[in-house]
């Protein structure tokens, strides 16, 4: 199925310059909500993987979907002040400014097989900082699946040596 016509542009969100992939109509749409599920549950064929990570906020969306089909554990990676247990935190750069990523620090056991998964791929330092937070834990990152890939903003190159699954590229 072609996502692409599925996902919205929005010009200078959040800030002025920045164009925001609005996959809200992707996600209205019942058929094409669960064709994109079942196309990034394909991205992992014949992977072993315990957990999977969404990441704040809309990498909520799938990852709980995704783990509940794949038999693993979901872990929420959230934005600082947000995790009410014992937390461990990376900050980043993102394409329009900086922040700070945490996990509870019990999320993730030595050995586990992790699927991190977010909306989009942009800069990558979100995708970076969660990479870097499963290996503080003593997980492996299995692979790294996105909605959506800016190439322009060459966000692979930060988590270059990671596998990478993507369903529409721009």
């Amino acid at each position: 199925m072609d996502f692409a016509p599925y996902i919205r542009d929005i010009e200078d969100f959040p800030k002025p310059g920045v164009v925001f992939k609005d996959i809200t109509p992707l996600l209205k749409d019942p058929r094409a909500f669960q064709k994109a599920g079942e196309a990034l549950l394909g991205l992992t064929a014949n992977m072993k993987i315990d957990k999977v990570i969404g990441v704040d906020s809309r990498g909520f969306i799938f990852a709980p979907m995704l783990a509940e089909k794949l038999g693993a554990g979901f872990i929420t990676v959230r934005k600082s002040g947000k995790l009410p247990f014992h937390t461990v935190s990376e900050s980043y750069n993102l394409e329009y400014g900086k922040g700070t990523l945490e996990i509870h620090s019990d999320a993730i056991e030595k050995g586990d097989k992790v699927l991190i998964h977010d909306d989009v791929l942009a800069t990558g330092g979100t995708a970076q900082a969660v990479c870097k937070l499963v290996e503080k834990l003593g997980g492996e990152v299995v692979q790294c699946n996105f909605l959506i890939e800016l190439t322009f903003l060459n966000g692979a190159d930060k988590i270059n040596g990671y596998p990478k699954g993507v369903l529409l590229q721009y």
